[in-house]
């Protein structure tokens, strides 16, 4: 990918992680990964894989995404599935929804590999505690409900959740063009906005309006 693309918004790698838990420092590690690739406001490739963490997962976390340890016990090793993702995501800038949880998984994984994560992320969460002030609140089914994005019933699996996100990340995409006639956003703008207060972010889009 070239340096121009990695600055804009509409090409990005949008992912997802079920994991044993909540935090890697504690010890939790992933079980799947999906992921989506954005080039130019399209899909244009998927990544998905189940991964054995080599440890057993919890009732609740198999209720929780339907994903079993008999799943696990089948699938291939966290240190392989995530050396390809490693390679599939490469430099690009990189979406989740709640992205301080899945920066967090995804730098733990690629450490033990001895890889680096290479992209910035930006977290859909707050970016639409920012832009839909008014949605009932802001977990990522609530979102797909409120603005009836596409979706096919399936909740907490990776690939799932990482293509709702996708489409609520192109449908802010979106609304700044109508909004604002923002076109060509810059990925770091996406970044700020995210970090803004929630009272001075119509002030910021204008601002932006040549």
């Amino acid at each position: 990918m070239t340096k121009s693309n990695n600055l804009r918004a509409d090409t990005v790698i949008v992912l997802d992680f079920e994991t044993t838990g909540l935090s890697p420092d504690g010890g939790d590690r992933a079980i799947e990964i999906g992921a989506v690739r954005v080039e130019g406001g399209r899909i244009t490739d998927r990544y998905q894989s189940l991964m054995n963490p080599g440890q057993r997962i919890s009732g609740f976390i198999e209720d929780y995404t339907g994903i079993t340890n008999s799943m696990l016990k089948a699938a291939p090793p966290c240190k392989v599935v995530m050396a390809e993702f490693s390679d599939f995501i490469e430099d690009y800038n990189l979406v989740a929804h709640n992205a301080s949880f899945d920066s967090r998984f995804l730098q733990a994984e690629l450490r033990r590999l001895r890889r680096l994560v290479q992209g910035k992320f930006a977290c859909s969460m707050l970016l639409a505690r920012r832009m839909y002030q008014h949605a009932p609140n802001h977990k990522l089914g609530t979102l797909v409900a409120y603005h009836q994005l596409p979706n096919d019933g399936t909740f907490h699996r990776a690939l799932a959740d990482a293509e709702m996100t996708t489409h609520l990340w192109l449908k802010m995409l979106s609304d700044l063009t109508e909004s604002y006639g923002l076109t060509d956003v810059p990925f770091t703008l996406m970044q700020k906005i995210g970090k803004t207060p929630k009272a001075s972010v119509v002030r910021l889009l204008k601002g932006m309006v040549k």
